[in-house]
């Protein structure tokens, strides 16, 4: 039996900036939120049963598994690869998942879950190895073993804050790179990509929390001449 579960709750409510005659409308969650930033490994053993549990960054539910799949590769005789994963930002409960892998349900997956979803942590994924010692632990038991493993690695875990991005594209004159290079520099943005032809086309990246602010700005200091956009000009 399939003991794999995802969910499939509402998104984080989007923010949109609107700030263009024509409509170009930004759609992002714009807050940072922490990842891992680096893997951690705690083992264990409670009345002879190994345990290991694995932590691990995986910016999307393919990583995710793709990480399941070598440590269940690792350990091939192992009597339970029991995970669970938020693989995005931690309030996301679309890019949720967990499993129980053989063990009674609701004993492993979803208290690994809960320790991961309470950590504040995205895409970051436990993998709980299980070494059966030939003591029974009860449900109880289980709860603690899976749960606490992954408490225990979290408290090891070393994190970093992922800043959420948007890209924006602008064309201007020569004689306005100046300008448009002062604002990048202002506002820390990156040029991903400039193209030279009869005008200078830019691609651009930012903190998507001021992109309102930066490409209003970017209109009063043209004279409304230069206008960012969500999608490139055709």
């Amino acid at each position: 039996m399939n003991n794999e579960h995802y969910f499939s709750g509402d998104r984080d409510m989007l923010s949109c900036h609107s700030f263009f005659d024509d409509g170009n409308c930004f759609m992002s969650t714009s807050e940072p939120y922490l990842i891992p930033l680096q893997a951690v490994t705690f083992e264990e053993e409670i009345k002879k049963s190994h345990f290991i549990t694995y932590l691990a960054h995986t910016a999307s539910i393919d990583a995710a598994k793709q990480f399941i799949a070598e440590i269940k590769a690792a350990h091939a005789t192992a009597n339970h690869h029991c995970w669970g994963f938020v693989a995005g930002r931690p309030t996301d409960s679309m890019l949720w998942g967990f499993s129980d892998d053989g063990e009674p349900s609701g004993t492993a997956g979803k208290p690994i879950l809960a320790q991961l979803t309470g950590s504040g942590v995205g895409e970051l994924t436990a993998v709980v190895v299980r070494y059966f010692g030939g003591i029974h632990l009860g449900t109880g038991g289980l709860v603690k073993a899976y749960g606490g493993g992954v408490q225990r690695a979290l408290t090891l875990l070393t994190t970093q804050q992922k800043i959420i991005t948007s890209e924006l594209y602008l064309c201007c004159d020569y004689n306005q790179i100046s300008l448009v290079e002062a604002l990048l520099e202002e506002y820390n943005a990156t040029q991903l990509q400039a193209d030279y032809g009869q005008q200078v086309n830019m691609h651009l990246s930012l903190d998507s929390r001021i992109v309102t602010e930066f490409s209003t700005k970017l209109i009063n200091r043209s004279g409304g001449r230069i206008v960012a956009t969500a999608t490139p000009e055709s």
